[in-house]
């Protein structure tokens, strides 16, 4: 790929990085539509790993497809195009790395969520969140990879 054209692509990249984020930061703290229309009075947490993964799959007839669905892939999709821009927004293009802003990120919303009382703490949202970020920089891979075969057939052929 010519240098012109890596520019631009790390430029949109950049751009939907960012439009990504402010809608990151509109859904998961402000939006009405996940259950976010008043404050809490208490705080709430949970600090057990797997603990309401468990719950939301042991009760998912009683909660619902879509209330299960939101909980347990929801919180993994929702991650997904963070791990995917990410690389191509910036020099951090490792798997830990990846793994770490991800973790990052979605521990800052996590305790956001607990002080502002508009969620809560859930360590196993941060796991689901963090499997979101890797399974998009592991889909950012697969592409770039096909894009660069892509690239050397056409240049070669």
């Amino acid at each position: 790929m010519n240098t012109n054209r890596r520019k631009h692509m790390r430029m949109l990249g950049k751009l939907l990085f960012f439009l990504y984020v402010l809608f990151l930061i509109y859904f998961l703290l402000f939006s009405d539509w996940y259950g976010r229309s008043g404050e809490l009075r208490d705080f709430r947490y949970n600090l057990e790993l797997f603990k309401e993964i468990k719950r939301f799959w042991t009760y998912r007839e009683q909660l619902g497809f879509f209330a299960t669905f939101t909980n347990l892939i929801g919180n993994i999709l929702i991650f997904v195009p963070f791990g995917f821009f990410l690389p191509m927004a910036s020099k951090y293009r490792s798997f830990f790395s990846t793994l770490f802003y991800s973790f990052g990120v979605s521990l800052c919303v996590e305790i956001f969520q607990f002080f502002a009382k508009v969620g809560s703490f859930d360590v196993d949202d941060l796991f689901l969140n963090t499997v979101g970020g890797v399974a998009g920089f592991i889909l950012f891979m697969i592409c770039n990879t096909v894009r660069r075969r892509y690239d050397e057939k056409k240049r070669h052929g």
